[in-house]
């Protein structure tokens, strides 16, 4: 078997990772993962990493969960994937009818995807046609947030802010109407009166509730999500919600949604921990009001003519179903209520102090510590990551902002190795 050194040179000579400038990636000490073991990764040369980023935030109840495993191996004995375009199989029903009391979305259809980009560009598509199938031909627009991020098509970038280089794309993107993130102050007096002077023309507003992770954990409150819910109502305009990274019991409750009472989007977009990170799969929630206007006859001009190859895949399905069934025999919810506190306070004491933070933004298990660096080109987020691992807790960054993102199933010892390890990385960079 191939040393740590050998394993990183077949890899540069035959993959190309997302997000990764590959000319420097070989030197920036990769963690090659060869197994896995409840929230640990265990590397090629055996060593064991804390897997405090739960894999990009897919990962939920932790690696080589013994009943998601057979899940997976029960539904192979019948069959791994067949087509959901113009066919059905059962357990995407099952999943679909499991899912359904816990959406908080109006008699929902849910037409699946396997990545949550592809999702969020099915629910724009739907908007649209949306407004089409009933003859409105003025409603092209969609109104997003500054710091948003949904995903790296080219209509999720549209709606996204740019940003991780992603602006080269700009000539690819349509416009849209953005206002300014809603945590920002006078943020949603801004957004209420332009969903008002702009409704006439407005498909959608695409939200991501509570969190918009990828802009570094930037926080808005329900009070928030409930404001723009009501003047989206008032001017007959749909709204989304993305919730691919706060989904599935990240901020505490099954939702980000769940904490807004009396709000009830058009649409929600699923993915990421659907699975608890163990295959593609993500969702794209439709109320019945949106589901009614696609109605019509057969091959008419009112179908959804989209649709994806591994669309609602069999294996996916299987385990999104024991998924969201152990997340309840197990109560997971409670535990991560639990370890949410614990995080608060160790992070408090521990890390705030710290020079070099500037702040730390929490909801339920989705952290972020902004750091604030002297100058200009310190890259402390990526240094603090890097001494992170070298401590065995695996954790990645969002510029000079450190994300901790650990699986819901996290245990009190876990959590007081996660916030030493960051407290004790900030002090060497940032001290320096």
């Amino acid at each position: 078997m191939a040393d740590l050194q050998g394993w990183i040179e077949r890899d540069v000579a035959s993959v190309w990772h997302g997000f990764t400038q590959m000319g420097a990636y070989a030197n920036n000490h990769p963690v090659i993962v060869e197994r896995a073991e409840g929230r640990e990764l265990i590397d090629v040369e055996g060593n064991r990493y804390l897997d405090a980023i739960s894999s990009l935030w897919v990962t939920t109840l932790g690696h080589r969960v013994e009943e998601l495993d057979q899940a997976i191996r029960d539904q192979l004995d019948r069959v791994a994937h067949t087509t959901m375009l113009g066919n059905g199989n059962r357990v995407v029903i099952e999943l679909a009818e499991a899912l359904a009391p816990l959406v908080p979305v109006d008699r929902p259809r849910f037409l699946f995807a396997s990545d949550g980009a592809a999702a969020v560009e099915q629910a724009i598509k739907i908007a649209f046609q949306y407004w089409t199938n009933q003859g409105v031909r003025s409603r092209t627009s969609y109104l997003a947030f500054s710091g948003a991020y949904h995903g790296d098509t080219i209509g999720s970038l549209a709606i996204g802010d740019g940003g991780f280089g992603t602006d080269i794309f700009d000539p690819l993107r349509f416009p849209v109407v953005r206002t300014p993130s809603l945590g920002e102050p006078g943020a949603v007096q801004a957004a209420i009166e332009t969903i008002a002077t702009n409704a006439s023309r407005l498909a959608a507003i695409v939200l991501e509730p509570l969190v918009q992770g990828a802009a570094g954990m930037a926080m808005h409150d329900p009070e928030a999500v409930q404001a723009i819910a009501k003047a989206a109502q008032d001017n007959d305009v749909l709204v989304i919600h993305d919730e691919v990274a706060t989904g599935f019991g990240r901020t505490g409750t099954l939702f980000a949604t769940d904490q807004c009472p009396g709000v009830q989007p058009d649409m929600m977009v699923l993915g990421k921990g659907i699975t608890g990170g163990y295959l593609p799969l993500a969702a794209t929630v439709a109320s019945q009001r949106v589901w009614e206007a696609f109605i019509g006859e057969d091959l008419s001009e009112r179908t959804f003519y989209h649709g994806h190859s591994y669309s609602g895949n069999a294996l996916g399905a299987a385990v999104a179903l024991r998924h969201l069934e152990l997340l309840e025999e197990w109560n997971v919810l409670a535990n991560v209520t639990e370890r949410a506190e614990q995080f608060r306070q160790l992070l408090s004491t521990q890390v705030g102090p710290l020079a070099g933070v500037a702040q730390i933004r929490q909801r339920g298990l989705m952290i972020g510590i902004e750091l604030s660096a002297p100058e200009d080109g310190l890259r402390w987020g990526r240094k603090v990551s890097a001494a992170c691992v070298d401590r065995g807790v695996l954790i990645r960054p969002l510029g000079d902002v450190i994300v901790i993102m650990a699986p819901l199933t996290t245990t009190s010892a876990e959590v007081e190795t996660i916030v030493g390890a960051v407290a004790e990385s900030v002090s060497e960079v940032c001290g320096q």
